[in-house]
């Protein structure tokens, strides 16, 4: 290992466009690659990575980006992205590149071996610490606000009905009933996206505490008494024991029957996401009721939902299996994407000598980082390289002439934390199919997640 604390990394910047599960999103702005140039580095974005996201080239060439193409990553100091690099992408890097993105490491461990094999410094987005410090650059809440917001928009357009209730001289239209399962960041989003197009809603979570939550925005809470709380580390749940399992899923099927719209967002990162709806409670459900299962890329929340499928059951009953759901909004899931890689490299940069100075006893470097001097360092995966050479070391590169300062930005928004799912990835479509049961759904992982 070297020293701990490196200030002979450059000042390039390289933002590709994404080749992975056709990712719409780009992990910069115009305005983050302005306050990028004003911290003394240079910028290439390559051609046409911000089109799927609103945002033309020429929008980041008034901002002072250059415009490159995918070759440019070999002179590149530091790369931005939204997944894992590709193998493919990992070969036009340089040894000792700094590269920031979501990693999706779990179940990934040899692609996570292949970034140490080929030396750069990986830090993963998703492993930011849940502390006052990092809200800024927290990606999973960022990202999992859109997809709350997106699950209601989804769950509106597959339903045949109006949402809110309608009073006409030709008769009543009842507000729909709409239950969301799981109150972290994507739950809350859509209790209040729900709320806002009219609708009844319900919510619960194994945590007692999101009970004040969901009241706040006008939902009402539901919760077994059998289940006191079952908060766990991080503001995630834990997990719960068998007898706790049976009361709430009792309470669940009960209350799912009468549901018009069911929208589920239980994942714990690292794990599978835990089964909440079974075949039998989708079975329950009348013709033309909609559920949307936002964890469907971990194995998915709801029997029956396939990745990426629209499935119709044999009682009419559609289950939407959208992946990537924050990508289905790329423009405004990009603007602050950008702005939370941008909070997070902001700490490392020395603004006095407007040079990339990584300190690496810093609790935020520590906690994302993922490889370093061609081994795997992060301790969930430290065995991940066992076997792969150390990568040899770059050769330190003379810092550039330094650049005019600009002015101070901004600081980035806060973003509430506590998220229930994370920044999905995938096509962002889905395919439909109609199903005479409900099939059991294969397990996805993101690949290269948000």
């Amino acid at each position: 290992m070297s020293n701990d604390k490196d200030t002979t990394v450059g000042q390039t910047i390289f933002v590709p466009r994404e080749v992975a599960g056709n990712e719409p999103r780009v992990a910069v702005s115009p305005d983050t690659v302005k306050r990028l140039v004003g911290l003394g580095f240079g910028v290439t974005v390559e051609k046409d990575a911000g089109s799927l996201s609103r945002i033309p080239d020429e929008d980041f060439r008034q901002a002072g980006a250059a415009i490159g193409q995918a070759a440019d990553a070999a002179k590149a100091d530091v790369v931005l992205k939204l997944r894992r690099p590709t193998a493919a992408e990992l070969k036009t890097y340089r040894q000792g590149a700094v590269v920031i993105a979501t990693m999706d490491p779990y179940g990934n461990e040899a692609e996570v071996a292949a970034m140490a094999k080929a030396g750069i410094t990986a830090f993963a987005m998703e492993f930011m610490p849940r502390i006052t410090r990092a809200q800024s650059m927290d990606v999973l809440s960022s990202q999992a606000n859109l997809a709350g917001y997106r699950a209601v928009i989804d769950a509106a357009a597959e339903y045949d009905r109006a949402l809110p209730m309608m009073m006409t001289a030709a008769g009543t239209v009842p507000a729909a009933k709409v239950f969301v399962m799981g109150a972290g960041v994507a739950g809350l989003q859509a209790i209040a996206t729900a709320r806002r197009l009219g609708a009844v809603v319900t919510a619960t979570d194994v945590r007692a505490a999101a009970g004040e939550q969901v009241a706040s925005l006008g939902a009402k809470f539901i919760m077994t008494d059998a289940l006191k709380d079952a908060s766990g580390e991080g503001g995630y749940a834990r997990e719960l024991t068998d007898d706790e399992k049976k009361a709430q899923a009792e309470l669940v099927a009960d209350h799912i029957a009468k549901q018009d719209i069911v929208i589920t967002t239980a994942l714990i990162p690292g794990r599978p996401a835990p089964r909440l709806v079974s075949a039998q409670m989708v079975k329950s459900m009348r013709p033309g009721s909609v559920v949307v299962d936002l964890a469907v890329e971990r194995g998915g929340n709801v029997e029956g939902a396939k990745a990426g499928e629209v499935v119709t059951t044999a009682n009419g009953v559609k289950i939407l299996g959208h992946l990537n759901v924050p990508g289905r909004v790329a423009a405004s899931a990009s603007l602050l994407y950008a702005r939370n890689l941008f909070a997070f490299l902001e700490t490392m940069v020395d603004k006095e000598k407007q040079a990339l100075a990584i300190d690496f006893e810093d609790e935020l470097v520590k906690a994302t980082m993922l490889t370093r001097d061609g081994a795997v360092v992060h301790p969930n995966f430290a065995g991940s390289a066992k076997g792969a050479e150390p990568a040899p070391k770059a050769a330190p590169k003379k810092a550039p002439a330094r650049r005019k300062a600009a002015a101070k930005p901004a600081s980035p928004e806060l973003k509430q934390g506590e998220p229930a799912s994370g920044t999905a990835a995938g096509t962002g479509g889905a395919k439909r199919t109609s199903s005479a049961s409900a099939r059991k759904p294969a397990t996805r992982k993101s690949g290269g997640e948000a």
